[in-house]
């Protein structure tokens, strides 16, 4: 390869710029040139009164603006409302409305100079003819238009409403109610915020149910056989479950792990219903085919069995209910008899009878009543304290009857049928009136309605049938309508077959136990505790 010598590269030189010759002082010229600029001032200042006046606003003249103020409005003397007005300077009053006053001369930003002039409005327009008051005002202006709106929005809210009203708060004068000013000023700082004041509301929507899926409840030991029960406890976050393998388990309910925390056995005694007493020290338990029945003493930790009862005459004891006083149980015997038991002497001290057999009983949330459901569809209504029934009334269109549930709150009754329909009333009806109608009749279900059970808040009514998998509806209170969500619909069946219902104290949690021994557990986010 050739070596190639580079050549120098040639650095231009910068041009040297001429001096500017400074002209000769000229003290003639420079006089003519200072007289001929006072002589233009001088013009300027004559002909230019609105820079004279700028002068004198900004560096002083106030005696001649004073002056000018005082001739202004037609002779109006504004010095002349000043001395009207000195006396009442002392009055705090007045005062504190003086300085409120905002000047006249002043104009609104949103004003438009454009609006006010006398345009006129089309009124055929179907938006606009509802204000007309006759086919002479197809046309309308715009001051006219906007008072004819203003009178509609008046006569539509029975008058002026008061946050329109343009009022001058006043300060406080010595004397007046501290409770009333208190009420004022909050009213006040309410309508200078912008935050959010509106709180979640504490009534469970309807429509649709949140909701969470959790662990089963029996997890830590699932049932071999068929679950015949599940209930919360009343005071404690703890769940019990009982069923055809002759066994009762309580669990701690956390929606996680669920801990078992105590299980027995019974010995050839396959649990047909195992309940807690009012105070949840103890479970009461029978059997499919037994007369005796079992009491389960948890501070203790022992079980004690009651084979025998004075005044009770019947081969079996089954169904059951605690009264809510929790000194007695409330047994269904053979040929429409109820019988109370009192758990203190284990002797019946009372007996009441209805026609045909007995297919549930409730209790009214005091217990001064009871409602008692025959299979013929007549529902009884006994006054416990005087032993005597008080109303009977058929179930609107049922045929057998088959469960019953009263509400916490005292307002609903339910009762199921082996339609599938469940009628909805009022207990105060089921009281006083011979042939009460039902507030709803809900048709959801099919096959026979073996189980119902309102939530503690009387906002969710449970109802479910033994006899067909998934067979499971929640219902809203008041508005008696089936939540759409509920059950959760996965691919396989999730519910199988319901035997027992139950939810906790405070509707946080629901349960349901099945035929294949599991005691579902769902949790019901609108409820903030247990």
């Amino acid at each position: 390869m050739e070596e190639v010598i580079k050549l120098p590269q040639t650095v231009e030189k910068p041009k040297i710029k001429k001096r500017v010759r400074v002209p000769a002082y000229n003290p003639k010229q420079e006089l003519m040139k200072r007289r001929r600029n006072v002589k233009n001032l001088t013009v300027l200042g004559e002909n230019d009164a609105s820079v004279k006046l700028l002068e004198d606003l900004v560096f002083g003249a106030e005696d001649e603006l004073v002056e000018r103020l005082i001739e202004d409005k037609q002779g109006a003397s504004l010095l002349d409302d000043d001395d009207e007005d000195e006396d009442d300077l002392d009055d705090p009053e007045v005062e504190s409305e003086a300085h409120l006053k905002v000047p006249s001369a002043k104009k609104a930003a949103w004003v438009d100079d454009d609006d006010e002039r006398m345009e006129e409005v089309d009124m055929s327009h179907r938006f606009r003819k509802y204000l007309t008051k006759g086919e002479a005002e197809s046309k309308m202006t715009k001051q006219k238009l906007q008072q004819r709106m203003t009178e509609q929005f008046q006569k539509s809210m029975g008058g002026k409403p008061t946050w329109a009203e343009v009022k001058v708060k006043k300060s406080k004068k010595k004397g007046d109610d501290s409770e009333e000013d208190e009420d004022e000023d909050d009213d006040d700082d309410l309508l200078r915020k912008t935050g959010n004041f509106v709180a979640a509301s504490e009534t469970l929507p309807s429509g649709t149910l949140r909701v969470k899926k959790c662990l089963h409840a029996n997890s830590a030991r699932p049932c071999s056989d068929q679950l015949t029960t599940v209930q919360f406890h009343p005071s404690a976050q703890v769940v019990m479950t009982a069923g055809l393998d002759q066994s009762i388990s309580l669990f701690q309910v956390d929606g996680r792990t669920n801990p078992k925390i105590q299980s027995i056995h019974l010995e050839r005694f396959p649990i047909h219903k195992a309940q807690f007493s009012r105070d949840g020290e103890s479970v009461v338990a029978t059997g499919v085919k037994n007369k005796m029945f079992y009491m389960y003493d948890m501070m203790e930790g022992r079980v004690v069995p009651v084979f025998s009862v004075r005044g009770l005459k019947q081969a079996s004891v089954r169904e059951f209910s605690v009264s809510p006083e929790g000194d007695s149980l409330l047994l269904s015997g053979n040929d429409g008899y109820l019988h109370v038991l009192k758990l203190k002497t284990k002797e019946v001290v009372q007996s009441l009878k209805i026609n045909g057999s007995v297919s549930g009983v409730a209790f009214s949330p005091d217990g001064s009543n009871v409602f008692a459901q025959s299979e013929e569809g007549e529902v009884y209504v006994w006054d416990m304290r005087s032993s005597r029934c008080v109303n009977k009334f058929a179930d609107d269109g049922c045929v057998k009857g088959t469960s019953i549930a009263t509400s916490r709150n005292g307002q609903y009754l339910a009762c199921g049928s082996q339609s599938g329909v469940v009628n909805v009333y009022s207990q105060q009806d089921c009281l006083t009136s011979a042939n009460p109608r039902p507030l709803k009749t809900l048709m959801n279900l099919v096959t026979p309605v073996t189980s119902l059970a309102f939530n503690p808040a009387s906002e969710i009514l449970a109802m479910a049938s033994q006899n067909e998998d998934e067979a499971l509806r929640l219902v809203h209170l008041p508005s008696l309508t089936v939540f759409s969500n509920f059950p959760i619909t996965t691919k396989k069946k999730y519910i199988h077959r319901t035997s027992c219902l139950d939810f906790s104290p405070h509707s946080g949690f629901f349960s349901l136990a099945n035929n294949k021994g599991d005691a579902l557990l769902t949790r019901l986010l609108h409820y903030k505790d247990f």
